[in-house]
């Protein structure tokens, strides 16, 4: 699946680097708050939560490419895959109907795919219909790389590993908290202004969180 996805759709990659500070406070304030006590609070619910933005500013992103009628199928709803590393092997299960779940749902969607992935117990409905699918490669220490699409989607994010790093905010040099987003996109079904404003709006989102909220 992985070389008929590499070799049918013409992948692009798209790079962005960006400051994750407020980000990763909001993700500690977040793990105190008693709406989401018990559940799995990390800075990948928040990427999730900012990729699900970007794709209701940038609908057209969520579709996939129909090879026997030759057009291109748009997606009302967003069944958000998440690769997996697991004793099996990557595996990309994903979260039916995300772009409808609250903030504590998508956390407890999440905390249930990584524990039922990591026990090898993923059925294969998880990883059937996914629309949209988010790599995170930083938990291995890596900066970014370059993701395959997962067969029948349109786009994948990458996101890399989160470091402190000298960084210009307010005019001055600090140290703040950056990561590098990637993201790799079908250009039968996504131009190059389509895959930027998404790749933006995620970056947007995460350097300010509180557009979670103005542009919710």
């Amino acid at each position: 699946a992985m070389v008929g996805s590499a070799f049918t759709a013409p992948h692009v990659t798209e790079f962005v680097t960006v400051d994750v500070t407020r980000t990763m406070k909001l993700v500690e304030e977040l793990k105190q708050d008693k709406d989401l006590q018990g559940l799995r609070v990390n800075p990948l619910l928040l990427i999730a939560k900012a990729l699900l933005v970007a794709i209701r500013r940038n609908p057209d992103i969520n579709a996939s490419w129909d090879e026997a009628n030759q057009e291109i199928v748009l997606k009302h709803y967003v069944n958000l895959g998440i690769a997996a590393a697991t004793p099996r092997g990557l595996i990309v299960p994903n979260i039916k109907d995300a772009h409808a779940k609250t903030l504590p749902q998508l956390a407890e969607a999440l905390g249930e795919l990584v524990t039922t992935a990591r026990d090898g117990k993923t059925s294969p409905a998880a990883m059937q219909g996914g629309t949209v699918t988010i790599t995170n490669v930083g938990v291995f220490g890596i900066d970014t790389g370059t993701p395959i699409l997962n067969p029948g989607e349109a786009a994948i994010l990458a996101v890399g590993a989160i470091k402190l790093q000298p960084w210009v905010h307010k005019g001055k040099v600090k140290p703040r908290q950056v990561t590098t987003l990637a993201l790799s996109f079908d250009h039968r079904l996504v131009d190059g202004e389509l895959g930027s404003k998404v790749l933006a709006d995620v970056a947007a989102v995460l350097e300010q969180p509180k557009r979670l909220i103005t542009w919710g």
